[in-house]
């Protein structure tokens, strides 16, 4: 059997850790702490078990229709995949050549040089910390932009992402994950009828609960939709997600009322963090990149926050590694968090 050399040789993203035990207080991977619109159950209680059978509508008709409506735009501008996860990749199949680059923010969501690797392109990084006079490496032809930043939080101004955009040559994705906790968005950059090179990309997996139903979109010009659709796997978004997603999708009224209880969270978390010494990046998502005061260390703090079932995420790294990734659960968790740092601190 034959392995590629790309695949030999590739470092295999790494996923936050999925602790068995129902007892952990589980902030390390930025799920929402509140369960999906009960609209969700109602759509599994009432799913008609015949439909499993067929296939799923492989153009997502009825999601695409209601996302359309909701970002005014058109349905032929909307993709849905499998996740952003999926999306990412199926944009690394289209829109980048053999011999071009993708290019991202640097630090930012991990899995942007994994997918580089393995369509066995260069990845190049943009520092993060050059806000106004951000570049692209010559060469590259999709930019992954993620807004707010992962693992930082911080959200770039939509102005600064449509100048970039207006002066490359390739395709800039809108890696927008976090969006709905944000103070603002770059969704009518994707819907502007002059957009040439765009795509805003969502997911349902962080404001809307449901990052074990695999379900993301995007938004951009009609002919780049297109490509994605040409590459996508044949029927890419089963037919329970695409239903339990589009009940989520409907219910605006629930989806405001657990964004703000995540926004409110962050705030008075972010806050305490402060008081205690800590260096708290200002977030627009749904977690905080910390650093921890002097004598302490990311890494320490992180081993033992694990043995107490406490899990947040740690980055290893001359860019990431004085700092903790801290995903906001509910106003319960981050006390126990809180207690146990302060009990950590006075050890």
């Amino acid at each position: 059997m034959r392995i590629t050399k790309s695949v030999q040789k590739l470092e295999a993203y790494v996923p936050g850790e999925q602790p068995k035990s129902p007892n952990v207080v589980k902030l390390n991977t930025n799920e929402n702490a509140y369960p999906p619109s009960p609209a969700c159950a109602e759509v599994l209680k009432g799913f008609d078990l015949d439909r499993l059978r067929r296939y799923p509508d492989p153009n997502f008709s009825a999601l695409r229709a209601a996302i359309a409506k909701q970002c005014r735009t058109v349905p032929e501008r909307v993709f849905v995949g499998n996740g952003s996860d999926e999306i990412l990749a199926v944009a690394a199949k289209a829109f980048v050549e053999n011999d071009e680059k993708i290019g991202s923010l640097d630090p930012s969501y991990s899995l942007y040089k994994t997918l580089a690797a393995i369509r066995d392109v260069e990845w190049s990084g943009t520092p993060v910390s050059a806000p106004g006079a951000r570049h692209a490496a010559p060469g590259t032809s999709l930019f992954l932009w993620t807004n707010p930043n992962a693992p930082t939080g911080v959200l770039t101004p939509k102005e600064e992402i449509a100048a970039f955009a207006k002066t490359f040559k390739g395709v800039v994705i809108v890696d927008e994950a976090y969006a709905d906790f944000a103070r603002w968005n770059c969704l009518e950059l994707a819907t502007a009828k002059d957009n040439r090179n765009v795509i805003v990309m969502r997911t349902f997996s962080k404001s809307y609960s449901l990052a074990g139903l695999r379900v993301g979109y995007c938004i951009g010009p009609e002919d780049l939709v297109e490509a994605l659709y040409k590459v996508k796997d044949s029927y890419n978004v089963d037919a329970i997600a695409q239903a339990v997603a589009l009940a989520a999708y409907q219910d605006r009224t629930y989806h405001r009322k657990t964004v703000a209880a995540v926004v409110k969270t962050r705030k008075a978390f972010s806050k305490a963090l402060a008081k205690r010494g800590w260096d708290v990046l200002p977030s627009d998502a749904n977690f905080v990149f910390a650093k921890p005061p002097a004598p302490a260390r990311a890494a320490d703090l992180f081993a033992t926050l694990k043995k107490r079932e406490i899990f947040v995420r740690y980055f290893p790294g001359p860019l990431t590694g004085d700092r903790l990734r801290i995903t906001i659960g509910t106003d319960e968790q981050m006390a126990t968090l809180l207690a146990a740092l302060d009990e950590m601190a006075q050890a």
